[in-house]
């Protein structure tokens, strides 16, 4: 049984969505080890998710387990979440990585961040071969979603949307003095975005220490702790980009001593906008206090989201639904495929029997073996295929209960997860 725990900007406070992604990795780790047969936890700057392979486990039991390991009251995600299960799984999840669920719908980030989700599975041993199958299902929904609609270019991804949003306070982009906190994918990408609409005046500060390496590559400015508070302060755009889990920039690092001149008049420092893209926040909500500064969040963009194009969207909602339609008849074929595997291994094992009876009978020439094998194969075809169109009609239970009416098999549990691969 699959089933989704998720919390997303629809459902959830950022509040909440940055408690539960302080730490995900110890989520699917504490599900595997309460019992589930498989965990994937999907963690971005707008959603929480965790997928599950269950062995039936009550749904109850997994939100106490995801809470546990999120440090977090079970109370406190009540109205916060919602549960999808078994079939509805797929359609969700391929939405999510086609970026249907994303705050600005179409946006490219999610497609890795799903990826990333499994590879981190995988690393902590805790997906299962119906989760991978799912997963690896969503990468190719995605890309399908891609290629055949325009979903992609209707929507916008939350970096340039930021970006946008922050035109209107921006007369000249090359005249820009902008630090960049960060040096992960999101920074890659902010600093591509910067250098299109024209910023060249860029610095990047890494509170892992990583801020050498990402400039050198990108051939940008460095900068060093000791300097941080001080470029900041003289910075007019700063983004953060980290996936710290407290605040990398506060008033203690824009608050500037401040400066009078001869006439004893206050001096202004200018103008600044921060930009904070990070999940959890990386900017102290304080810092929008600070006279001069004002801030761009995560939750301010997502107002600002725009409605995308409906043919676009409606394109790409009928390409994730037949996407999740194969899912779901290629699961129920899998689930059939171990009792056509003991229904064959039946009849072959009395064919071989009678077989011999017959060499032992004086079938030299061997046209008696011939017509047998030929007879097996066309008794199986039948039930072979209507095992087949039970199963995606979601009743392959109606066959597994005739084998064992008829031939007493029970089909051998070892062959299901095979199945769930092929």
């Amino acid at each position: 049984m699959l089933l989704c725990v998720t919390a997303s900007h629809k459902t959830a406070s950022f509040e909440l969505l940055e408690r539960l992604s302080r730490h995900p990795e110890t989520v699917a780790p504490t599900l595997v080890e309460a019992g589930a047969q498989g965990a994937v936890v999907l963690a971005t700057c707008n959603r929480f998710e965790t997928y599950v392979e269950t062995d039936g486990t009550e749904t109850g039991a997994v939100l106490d387990v995801v809470a546990q390991a999120a440090g977090i009251p079970a109370e406190d995600l009540d109205g916060s979440y919602h549960v999808i299960e078994e079939g509805r799984v797929a359609e969700h999840l391929f939405a999510v990585a086609s970026g249907l669920e994303s705050v600005v719908s179409g946006e490219g980030e999610i497609a890795g961040q799903v990826r990333r989700a499994l590879s981190e599975a995988r690393k902590q041993g805790t997906t299962s071969p119906a989760l991978e199958r799912l997963f690896q299902r969503a990468s190719q929904a995605q890309r399908k979603v891609k290629n055949v609609t325009a979903l992609q270019r209707a929507g916008r991804s939350l970096v340039r949307l930021s970006l946008e949003l922050a035109d209107s306070r921006i007369a000249d982009w090359s005249a820009e003095r902008v630090l960049l906190v960060g040096t992960g994918s999101y920074a890659a990408v902010t600093l591509a975005t910067l250098r299109e609409r024209g910023a060249v005046d860029i610095s990047v500060y890494s509170p892992s220490g990583r801020a050498e390496l990402f400039a050198k590559k990108h051939g940008i400015r460095a900068v060093a702790a000791s300097d941080y508070a001080r470029t900041a302060q003289r910075s007019s755009l700063l983004i953060t980009c980290t996936t710290a889990t407290d605040p990398v920039l506060g008033p203690e690092q824009l608050q500037r001593p401040s400066r009078t001149a001869t006439d004893g008049c206050p001096v202004s420092h200018g103008s600044q906008l921060v930009i904070d893209l990070g999940m959890p926040r990386n900017v102290d909500p304080d810092v929008a206090h600070l006279e001069g500064v004002a801030l761009l969040d995560l939750e301010t963009i997502r107002l600002h989201a725009p409605l995308e194009e409906l043919q676009a969207t409606d394109a790409a909602r009928a390409v994730v639904r037949e996407a999740a339609e194969d899912f779901r008849a290629a699961g129920s074929r899998a689930a059939v495929t171990p009792a056509v595997v003991a229904l064959r291994t039946h009849i072959f094992e009395l064919l071989e029997a009678e077989i011999d009876r017959a060499r032992r009978r004086g079938d030299e020439d061997g046209l008696v073996e011939q017509a047998m094998r030929h007879l097996a194969g066309v008794l199986l075809h039948t039930p072979t295929t209507r095992a087949h169109e039970l199963a995606a009609e979601g009743r392959g239970d109606e066959f597994l209960a005739a084998l064992e009416t008829l031939y007493g098999l029970v089909p051998d549990a070892d062959h299901s997860a095979e199945s769930e691969i092929a």
